[in-house]
């Protein structure tokens, strides 16, 4: 049985599984999803509320969030059993970088985030109806989602070493070559749902240690957050 993802994430913390003695279940990884997303959420709103405020230091309580993820999220990609614990300050480390950002989009182009936030919901529907509907595709889709979610990461590389220099990518840029990645990216991110419903499907199946629901929430969740912040992206070069 292939338990192979796309994610990042849900590799590394297969790999890296301890033995349990309870096994995790859909039920429970959903109930976990849905945790996490919540406290994403409450934080995300009081990002965006708190960037109105002149009165809190919004820019020291990003840095922390920055550094906190980042930090957060290695060890729980490393370290899959201590997802029940780091997962929770994950998520409300991201609400509050992702409810800043979306304040900023907000306002440069005024009514962008409610469609981002509709089109990433719809995203999961959709691909969830898909999944449901032909389990199959999960394995037709498989290595073609995979050397494009490295073919994007080396890109993005690329783009980061090139703006250090100040060289502007047009891929990045509002043009139509950076329209159309936008929506290639936009599209394996979508794709990418797919794989880890599959994966964590599977891994359940496989008997995988209770833990690791929080750990495949953590795992869905990073890919929510790189498709809502790519759909944002998107829209916001289509109002350019």
């Amino acid at each position: 049985m292939n338990t192979k993802s796309s994610n990042p994430a849900l590799t590394l913390g297969f790999k890296n599984v301890v033995e349990d003695n309870t096994t995790m279940s859909i039920k429970g990884t959903i109930t976990k999803t849905f945790i996490l997303l919540l406290i994403l959420s409450s934080t995300f709103v009081y990002s965006w509320i708190s960037l109105q405020n002149s009165t809190i230091n919004y820019k020291s309580i990003t840095i922390v969030a920055a550094i906190a993820s980042v930090i957060l999220g290695l060890a729980t990609a490393f370290i899959p059993k201590i997802a029940q614990f780091t997962a929770v300050f994950y998520a409300a480390c991201e609400g509050i970088l992702l409810g800043g950002l979306s304040r900023i989009f907000e306002n440069i182009y005024p009514g962008i985030v409610f469609p981002a936030i509709i089109l990433t919901l719809v995203a999961v529907v959709i691909t969830l109806l898909i999944y449901r509907s032909a389990p199959s595709i999960a394995d037709k889709i498989r290595k073609t989602v995979i050397i494009s979610m490295l073919t994007i990461g080396i890109t993005y590389f690329i783009g980061i070493i090139c703006g250090i220099f100040g060289v502007n990518l047009a891929i990045f840029g509002s043009g139509l070559i950076g329209i159309i990645f936008s929506i290639l990216v936009v599209g394996i991110a979508t794709l990418n749902l797919i794989l880890d419903y599959d994966f964590i499907l599977k891994a359940t199946k496989l008997g995988a240690p209770k833990y690791m629901e929080w750990y495949s929430a953590f795992s869905l969740m990073v890919t929510l957050i790189w498709l809502y912040t790519e759909i944002l992206k998107l829209l916001s070069k289509l109002r350019d």
